[in-house]
């Protein structure tokens, strides 16, 4: 790997995670969201930033609104705050990114081109683009934790199903391959592991549902229509802590479901939807050698931190 991930001294390992920055044109709410995304980064110092996907917008506008024409540019610039620091960043594409314009293929010639970028390419015989697996390191460079990174796609392609599209099976068999070959060389004991992707998983509904949440939920979940499976393989696996999407601009809570924690991003770029007295910010992860435990809060817009968000109780 380009940029080696290292648990600090101290043990610990910080991630700050950006979604939905819809990126477009550079105009004014793309600049509102470049200083959201400095001022966190500056006040954060992270380990490594995370984009769960819908970087730039390639989709319809409104007649008279501006366009992403250069998507390759938009996402360049959309990233250049890692870029500019030095930080290594990751990135999984959600529907928005390739919508229009250009294809997931180009699109990641674009990102491996950067020079801080840990993303990868990943398996080209599996669905997607950029499903990829990265391991952090403690001082004497052995595995100590594991990130995987999906590709949850854009809408379904089966013509009798309509909705989002679902992260697929030969993915969730990649997944599992890796999973048990980080756990048999690590003398048969899960790897401590976080899983980034866009789209949320049927299973953010049923924490909501069933559990006690943290956080706000001001819309629906908009995940696909049909369960893949892939939350059972990871229950399975015994190895993921927690998930981390985006996709839903005003959701930002997290709550627990048979072991793993599933989190939603709290969304970062000004060029789309959000709700008044919601402000725009990001999630922050800290994970801490030798635990399989990990801190989350949200630093927002105004450089607020919240580090307890309102609980939820289900209605029984």
């Amino acid at each position: 790997m380009q940029h080696p991930l290292t648990f600090r001294k101290d043990h610990t390992f910080t991630i700050t995670q950006f979604t939905d920055v819809h990126w477009k044109d550079g105009g004014t709410e793309d600049q509102l969201t470049k200083r959201l995304m400095e001022d966190v980064l500056d006040a954060e110092r992270p380990d490594l930033v995370v984009f769960t996907g819908d970087v730039i917008y390639t989709g319809y506008v409104t007649p008279g609104e501006p366009l992403c024409e250069q998507p390759l540019e938009a996402f360049r610039d959309a990233v250049q705050v890692a870029e500019t620091r030095g930080i290594p960043w990751a990135v999984v594409f959600g529907n928005h990114d390739t919508e229009t314009l250009i294809t997931r293929t180009e699109l990641m010639d674009t990102v491996l081109q950067q020079p801080h970028t840990v993303a990868q390419r990943g398996p080209e015989e599996i669905n997607g683009v950029g499903n990829y697996q990265l391991t952090i390191t403690d001082s004497e460079g052995l595995a100590a934790a594991a990130l995987y990174f999906f590709d949850s796609g854009n809408v379904s392609s089966l013509p009798h199903i309509k909705g989002y599209d679902w992260i697929r099976r030969d993915q969730i068999d990649w997944y599992t391959k890796q999973s048990w070959q980080l756990t048999s060389s690590n003398n048969e004991q899960p790897l401590p592991a976080l899983a980034f992707f866009h789209i949320p998983l049927p299973e953010y509904q049923e924490v909501w549902n069933r559990a006690t949440c943290y956080g706000n939920k001001f819309e629906n979940v908009c995940c696909a229509p049909v369960n893949s499976g892939l939350f059972t393989a990871m229950v399975e696996m015994g190895d993921v802590m927690g998930t981390f999407c985006g996709h839903d601009h005003i959701n930002d809570y997290w709550g627990e479901l048979h072991g793993i924690r599933l989190s939603y991003g709290r969304a970062t770029g000004y060029s789309t939807y959000g709700q008044e007295g919601f402000p725009r910010g990001a999630r922050m992860i800290r994970l801490h050698q030798g635990e399989r435990s990990f801190e989350t809060w949200l630093r927002l817009a105004d450089g607020k931190v919240i580090r307890n968000q309102p609980e939820h109780n289900p209605t029984v």
